[in-house]
């Protein structure tokens, strides 16, 4: 059993590298020819060969950490449109890189054309790359035999049904973990083991029960889960110790953040000021009424602070004095100017003055109205968690997850976040968040007539206070 899961995974390892590579090797031999056939010839003072390997080789690293950090190699976990879309804002941005280089070299602007010819020479590919791979991957590795054991959150069959992954992971049973416990000999013949939102106590049989029979396992873990991954190892007494604290980021990143902070603020109020300008006069077109909305919002403990937006709604939205989540595109709350803003991001713009000001980050849990928080946290107490960094324009539970999805899964990822600050991660985000832009799921709204985001998500119920 051991030996032929081995040789599974060894067979699985060797086969995703072969994908990525073939996917690496078509985009830069895409690359290679837009260099040497016009850009090569054209410079200065010409490379010798091996200058214009490094370039070439400079556009394969490049394009390999922007597919990291869109994961667009995952076409075993994400839609066929999901990893298209990812390859592409990979590809896009590699390409503006070597743009700046070639820039560099040149000494003045080159001709752009060749570049763009090459982007879409190289979203083609990376549209046939991605139905052949996924196709040829599902082909030699069928979807595994899989058990779901569930506590406070259910519907995660219908999660992987939603998201495509039932080619993945077949389920083929799925129990409380109350009957899990009471008969563990259902775990034998499964491949899969998912255990969602279960006890530590109860989880730890299970897990070591797994670990024991070789069974590969997905864990969805619980608020306290998340903090101790934060935890760090140490020794004392001669003991291995864990030794978990409040946030406490170092100095030195606290400093690179706030330069940070400054400098893409700035930059972006002087780069958008256009978008500003059109923005405004449209919106006072449209209904007279104010081009700016202020609200309350809660940042580093407890902080309350005056966040500005683009105004989206009519003036007399909350005229009930009831702080409300928006329903969406259902919302006959928003204006017809203000559904747009909204779609592309741009009523969001202004924060950018709030960051400047030092009252937000551009990376950091999204501050929330002390109205909401309040209701959050009689259901979920550790929600105040979220309070012990600076709230940010962007942050892990924007680029992973939607506007509905629910308080107890942000505050979970909003804690992974806080756990391990730096500033590479800070980076990281920033470049993720242009992938939101594209995707409509990230602009769902609540349901008609909530007022928060308890219980939107049917799928999951996961608001269960015990950490």
């Amino acid at each position: 059993m051991n030996t032929t899961s081995t040789l599974y995974s060894l067979k699985h390892e060797v086969g995703l590298r072969l994908i990525k590579l073939i996917n690496i090797l078509c985009m830069v031999i895409a690359f290679a020819a837009a260099w040497f056939m016009y850009y090569e010839s054209r410079l200065y003072s010409p490379f010798f060969f091996w200058g214009d390997v490094t370039v070439v080789a400079l556009f394969a690293i490049v394009y390999f950490c922007f597919c990291k950090t869109y994961d667009a190699f995952l076409i075993s976990h994400y839609r066929i449109f999901d990893v298209i879309a990812s390859q592409t804002l990979a590809l896009l941005f590699t390409d503006i890189v070597m743009y700046a280089i070639t820039f560099l070299l040149y000494k003045r602007f080159p001709n752009p054309l060749p570049l763009l010819l090459c982007f879409a020479d190289q979203v083609s590919i990376a549209i046939i790359w991605t139905c052949i791979s996924q196709d040829v991957y599902f082909r030699l590795f069928p979807a595994k035999k899989s058990i779901i054991v569930y506590d406070s959150r259910r519907g995660m069959q219908d999660l992987i049904e939603e998201y495509g992954l039932a080619k993945k992971f077949d389920v083929k049973k799925t129990a409380s973990v109350e009957e899990c416990l009471s008969d563990l000999s259902m775990i034998d013949d499964m491949e899969v083991v998912f255990l969602s939102g279960i006890h530590s106590h109860d989880r730890n049989f299970i897990l070591k029960y797994c670990l024991y029979e070789n069974k590969q396992v997905y864990v969805i873990p619980r608020i306290g889960d998340v903090i101790m991954s934060s935890a760090k190892q140490m020794h004392m007494f001669h003991l291995p110790i864990m030794r978990v604290q409040r946030y406490n980021p170092r100095p030195g990143y606290v400093f690179l953040k706030r330069v940070f902070d400054i400098v893409a603020s700035l930059l972006g109020l002087i780069i958008l000021s256009p978008v500003f300008l059109v923005t405004a006069i449209a919106i006072k077109a449209t209904d007279k009424g104010p081009v700016f909305y202020k609200q309350e919002r809660l940042t580093k403990n407890g902080k309350r602070f005056m966040i500005h937006k683009f105004r989206s709604m009519r003036v007399d939205a909350e005229k009930d004095g009831v702080a409300r989540l928006s329903s969406g595109d259902n919302d006959d709350r928003i204006t017809p100017v203000g559904r747009f803003i909204r779609k592309c991001r741009i009523d969001e713009l202004p924060q950018l003055i709030d960051i400047l000001s030092g009252n937000l980050s551009v990376v950091g849990p999204r501050p929330e109205r002390p109205e909401i928080a309040e209701e959050y946290m009689k259901d979920i107490p550790e929600f105040q968690l979220r309070l012990q960094a600076k709230a940010g324009l962007t942050g892990y539970a924007q680029v992973y997850g939607k506007y509905n999805t629910t308080p107890y899964d942000k505050l979970q990822m909003d804690l992974m976040y806080i756990a391990h600050p730096s500033f590479a991660e800070d980076i990281r985000i920033c470049f993720a968040t242009f992938k939101i832009l594209f995707t409509s799921e990230s602009t769902e709204g609540v349901s008609a007539g909530q007022t928060t985001a308890l219980n939107s998500d049917k799928s999951t119920n996961s608001n269960d206070s015990n950490i």
